[in-house]
């Protein structure tokens, strides 16, 4: 992943995301890595596989419910990133087209890239905190 500042108010980036790279993983390491305490982000691309979850109230986890091993493209990818006990902790949702046009959607889990994902981060001046929210056993950004 290759990234650059693009902006300096608000403080934003252009990442761009190869063959092989994977995306949930490279975003934490950019939050970490810039110290980011809160971002949005958006992004399109293509990918050779993708996990999607969505969040069960039963077991206050997200589950595994898509899973698809073939190119497809990543149609919208949107999220955040926020401080949960000091660390930056990455939230992201996707919607992923396939090539007979039907769509998928979820929790990013894991994505990996090709030929390419570009990503707009764009860092927000208020650091925004996590915190476990008793009813979901979420951590939920608490303005």
């Amino acid at each position: 992943m290759k990234s650059k500042q693009i902006d300096q108010s608000p403080k934003t980036f252009i990442l761009v995301f190869e063959t092989g790279d994977e995306l949930a993983k490279g975003l934490l390491e950019f939050a970490e890595q810039e110290k980011l305490s809160a971002a949005s982000f958006k992004a399109v691309g293509a990918l050779s596989s993708v996990h999607l979850g969505w969040f069960s109230w039963e077991s206050k986890k997200y589950e595994p419910s898509v899973t698809l091993d073939e190119q497809v493209e990543l149609l919208s990818l949107i999220g955040d990133v926020a401080l949960k006990d000091g660390k930056p902790v990455v939230h992201a949702h996707a919607v992923i087209g396939k090539k007979d046009g039907t769509a998928h959607g979820g929790h990013l889990l894991e994505a990996h890239i090709r030929p390419t994902c570009e990503v707009i981060l764009t860092e927000s001046p208020i650091h925004l905190q996590k915190q476990i929210d008793p009813q979901s056993g979420l951590a939920l950004i608490r303005p």
